[in-house]
């Protein structure tokens, strides 16, 4: 099997050496499976074969506390306030009271400590609710183990176990489920039991006595894969993914089935995958992580250079006032920094903003409802909601530059119909429903030609449908295909282990199944060998045209025609499958039939040596025709593909479809314009043409992966950057013939080399790997099951919501965001910076400026509320206006709201309102002397205080370009509390120093030097709106 990408062109992955098989699993032998022990820690060890219980929650009663605190304090921020709050119980370098940073502090750990437990209680909850799902064990154990028990499912319940299907209700043992909640796919699949078990297990009571032995490969997560033998009354049978039942699928058309435990519990498949998903960060995330360290070294810095100067100012002060020596007998001045050095870090820790972090929390988590709570994005007609799944990417949505998109499903509707096809060279379309006493019939249903009576029926052989009036197909398109041989006369009528009984135009005939060749991604074709009821051996193969077209045995005019017909289904954006067969031999049969079935029952090397032996039996096939399947656009995509490259959003298609039928879907969905130049380009070409068209902008570009592995690495690298170059450089580009893994790597390719932010969009299971692999993830609910919504950020209904969730709530999630910060590092600096000021004036002693009081509670309560309303209610143009002109998306995406140069700003913007409100108030209140002058510490501190929050609520208020109710009211709110707190300041004042100044009486006095302060505040305000 070629390992080569054609995706990427020089990625190549390590063929995984294949699973040890030494899982043994013996019925009803609990001695047998008990024996076995693993090592879990140290010399500890458990039993290797686990219970069926699960356990997804983190925490208990009792490990809650601790082990939710282990946690947090990995977060380094935390770590280091503790150390500060510890440096603050230290009586000789503290300077401020140990509850300014502990309140903080506690907030932070209790508010994500309760987000943690909430989590944790809906995890209890789930796994008590698959805990106690009803099950009947044969064994009659209430536990059961691998091996230990014959389980018996019951319609519509779930299997509680990966286990061996030996039987069920249904003719033959078979056995039709539903994987939605582990793949993805709501198509019915059928799983059958060995035809050795369906004879012998007959009764409970034999089921009960069955004591046959699975060795198998070790717990592993490939759900699709399994291999493993059954031993059983000295014979050896072959075991495949065909015969077992994942725990997690339910039960389908079948009453009930018993199956026999292999892998339970943490074992099971399912559980395998569980795997956690890497938590995604937005480039506000990356960059705020980036300031807190600038921020932390920088006052590091200014930590020692006051320590310094704390030093030199008291070796200077001992020098000129000697009498004053027996005060600093045993302090030196080295002494006295170093005791600065560290009350200066304590001082200004304050300034790292922990309570950001609080903010953070509540405004991605409010502006997530705001997503989902959108009626303009609920889509009544399924009656299914936005949903924000992730609550700390909103902002990100402001900022996506490439948009990853899957077609079917995505920009068409995934509702399939039959519309036209191509039988021995004739076109047929426009059909009419067959009835058994119709008097003429279609010229083509009756013609002499063998070939078009078995183009009709050999969909139904390959089809995985029930029988029933209304079929469940393994995928849109064969139930497409199963309906239309329906209405024209060729009706499935029944399954059995062996056979298959087809109505042909009202004559039944049942052929017998001799081999199945099943479907894969690798393959793109699935086939089967019968027996006609001549006895005519006959192989029937459907598939994409690349791989059955290539295995033709001849090509004549028919096989011309029936290509051109491909075609031009495909210029009318149909989806395309031929059909072949070819009658097989007697002999030939025979001799493949021993070797496959040697094959079926080896445990290494198994999937290859059957491919191998399908490849074989699969050539030299005659094309019989090609059936096209009409799949429409949703509605409103053309329109949302406008909008967003008008928003200089770029938009891929990435699908396995052919290069027509692909091409026609972007001439539809307008991503492809008449006035484009079309460059169509292959593997083996890239790095010429990109250095043709270095140069040349304004080209659509079509690539059409080739085989053709890269020999050197360095080549490989070349032809990675040149693809992404070349690609990135047009309007628009389609990919063809892609596979699921191909998706993932192009989106990782341009996340590497452009580091350009990505979305992709998606629908089916085979969407999950783009969808995980870029920054954001969005899932369609459509007709493929839930996996792709499950694994995605945020789900959709259709997607012509994608313009309303990037251009409107994604733009404002980034504004208001980018304007937290702004204001947030604005109050910060502006308060907290005059601790710097004021060290100036009082020898370097780091004696702190304000009172704890106002310092814990400046951030978290004083200018929080003003600041939050900003983030959570922020517009600058409403919803309306956003979409009216997307071009206003591109400021997210350059990052013009907030970068570095524009935190230098605000930086500047900071310390500017705290030098003016410091040194305002400072000349006012400097020399002042007298009974009715205001000139005491306190005084002073509470007026620097004041006007650098009045300086805040003044910014806030005139910042707002669409002001609202809510936001004035918040900023009204922020000086209130400072009131309310000062009234409560003044009484603690006058019961502990009755004579003492009292704050509120003195106030009106302190207006003339805080207004000015204020004003000289606010002057650099045009600078900070840079």
């Amino acid at each position: 099997m070629d390992d080569h990408d054609p995706a990427s062109g020089c990625l190549h992955e390590k063929k995984k050496l294949p699973a040890a098989f030494t899982w043994e699993v013996r019925a009803n032998n609990r001695s047998y499976h008990l024996q076995f022990k693993k090592k879990f820690a140290f010399c500890l060890t458990k039993n290797k074969y686990a219970g069926n219980a699960i356990k997804t929650a983190k925490y208990n009663i009792l490990t809650f506390l601790p082990l939710n605190l282990y946690e947090q304090f990995h977060r380094m921020a935390n770590v280091y306030f503790v150390f500060v709050i510890l440096l603050q119980t230290i009586p000789e370098i503290s300077t401020l009271p140990w509850y300014t940073l502990l309140f903080p502090l506690s907030c932070l750990l209790t508010i994500r400590a309760l987000r943690d437990l909430i989590d944790d209680i809906g995890r209890h909850q789930s796994d008590r609710n698959i805990n106690s799902r009803p099950c009947e064990i044969l064994s009659g154990k209430r536990e059961f183990r691998q091996g230990e028990a014959q389980l018996r499912a019951l319609f519509p319940l779930l299997s509680k176990a990966d286990m061996l299907l030996l039987c069920s209700s249904e003719p033959s043992s078979l056995c039709y489920v539903e994987t939605a909640d582990i793949d993805g796919e709501t198509n019915l699949k059928f799983r059958q039991a060995l035809p050795v078990t369906h004879r012998e297990l007959t009764s409970e009571g034999s089921v009960a006595a069955f004591d046959g032995e699975v060795t198998c490969e070790e717990p592993n997560s490939r759900m699709h894969s399994f291999t493993g033998t059954l031993q059983w009354r000295g014979e050896t049978y072959a075991l495949d993914s065909e015969r077992i039942l994942l725990r997690g699928c339910k039960l389908r058309n079948t009453d009930f089935c018993y199956g026999l435990v292999i892998y339970a519990g943490f074992d099971s498949k399912i559980m395998r995958n569980c795997g956690k998903i890497k938590r995604k960060k937005t480039k506000l995330d990356r960059m705020m992580d980036r300031l807190v360290i600038i921020i932390f070294l920088v006052l590091l810095a200014m930590s020692l250079c006051l320590a310094i100067a704390s030093g030199f100012w008291a070796k200077t002060f001992q020098e000129k006032h000697t009498y004053l020596s027996a005060l600093y007998k045993h302090t030196a001045p080295a002494k006295q920094a170093f005791f600065s050095f560290w009350g200066f870090a304590i001082l200004l820790s304050i300034i790292i903003p922990m309570s950001m972090y609080i903010t953070f929390e509540f405004i991605y988590l409010v502006n997530s409802f705001f997503i989902n709570w959108d009626l303009e994005m609920y889509y009544a007609v399924k009656d299914i909601p936005a949903k924000a799944r992730s609550t700390s990417l909103n902002d990100q949505l402001g900022q996506i530059e490439y948009i990853f998109s899957d077609k079917t499903g995505t920009l068409t509707q995934n509702i399939m119909s039959f519309k036209k096809c191509c039988i021995n060279g004739t076109v047929y379309g426009n059909f009419f429903s067959w009835e058994m006493w119709m008097k003429a019939r279609p010229a083509f249903l009756t013609g002499k030609t063998y070939n078009a009576r078995m183009g009709f029926s050999l969909p139904k052989p390959c089809s995985s449908s029930t029988g029933q009036l209304v079929y469940q197909a393994a995928s849109p398109d064969e139930e497409a295909l199963v309906l239309a041989a329906r209405d024209l006369g060729y009706v499935f009528l029944s399954r059995t282990q062996d056979t298959i009984t087809i109505s042909e135009l009202g004559v039944k005939r049942t052929y017998k199944v001799l081999a199945m060749l099943d479907f894969n991604s690798d393959r793109k074709r699935m086939s089967v060998l019968v027996r006609d009821p001549q006895g005519t051996i006959r192989l029937y193969t459907k598939g994409a045209d690349t791989v059955i077209l290539a295995r033709l045995r001849s090509r004549g005019p028919s096989e011309t025609f029936t290509e051109r017909a491909l075609d031009r289904f495909a210029e009318e954006t149909l989806r395309t499958l031929c059909l072949a067969s070819k009658v097989v031999s007697e002999a030939e049969y025979c001799e493949w039939s021993r070797r496959h079935q040697e094959a079926s029952i080896l445990l290494q090397d198994r999937a290859w040596q059957m491919d191998s032996l399908y490849e074989e039996m699969e050539q030299n096939l005659e094309l019989l025709g090609v059936t096209a399947i009409e799949d429409k656009l949703q509605d409103g995509v053309p329109e949302t593909i406008q909008l967003l490259k008008l928003g200089n959003i770029k938009v891929w298609v990435l699908t396995g479809d052919k290069q027509e039928t692909a091409m026609n879907i972007g001439y539809a969905c307008k991503l492809l314009t008449d006035d484009m130049e079309i460059l169509e380009e292959k593997e083996d070409k890239i790095l010429h043409t990109g250095e043709v068209l270095m140069k040349e902008e304004g080209w659509l570009w079509q690539w059409l992966p080739c085989r053709g592995a890269t020999d050197s690495q360095e080549q490989g690298s070349l032809v990675e950057k040149a693809f992404v170059d070349l690609a990135t450089s047009c309007q628009a580009v389609i990919c063809c013939r892609v596979t699921p893994k191909q998706k993932a790597l192009i989106v990782q390719l341009v996340k590497k080399h452009k580091k350009a932010t990505t979305l992709a969009i998606g629908d089916g299971a085979n969407d999950v790997n783009m969808i995980k692999t870029a920054d954001i993830g969005v899932g369609i609910s459509g007709l493929e099951g839930m996996q792709a919504v499950q694994c995605s950020d945020y789900a959709l209904a259709q997607f012509s919501y994608l313009q309303r969730l990037l251009l409107v709530h994604g733009r404002w999630a980034y504004l208001r965001i980018c304007k937290f910060l702004r204001y947030f590092f604005y109050k910060t600096f502006a308060g907290l910076m005059a601790q710097v000021w004021f060290a100036f004036h009082s020898g370097f002693t780091a004696q702190p400026l304000y009172e704890g009081w106002f310092l814990a509670l400046y951030n978290v309560f004083y200018t929080a509320h003003p600041v939050l309303s900003v983030g959570l209610l922020e517009q600058d143009v409403s919803a309306k206006k956003s979409l009216e002109f997307p071009e206003l998306y591109a400021i997210g995406q350059q990052d013009e709201l907030f970068n570095y140069r524009i935190f230098g700003v605000t930086l500047l913007h900071g310390v500017s309102t705290s030098l003016a409100s410091f040194y305002i108030a400072f000349w006012a209140f400097k020399d002042c002397v007298g009974s009715k002058v205001v000139g005491d510490y306190e005084s002073f501190s509470v007026t620097v205080a004041t006007s650098a929050l009045l300086s805040v609520l003044v910014e806030v208020s005139t910042g707002l370009p669409f002001p609202t109710l809510i936001p004035g009211a918040r900023v009204g709110d922020g000086w209130n509390m400072v009131v309310l707190e000062a009234a409560g300041k003044d009484e603690e004042l006058k019961a502990t120093r009755p004579n003492g100044t009292w704050v509120v009486g003195q106030m009106d006095p302190r207006h003339v030097p805080t207004l000015p302060s204020v004003a000289g505040g606010q002057s650099p305000r045009r600078l900070g709106r840079n």
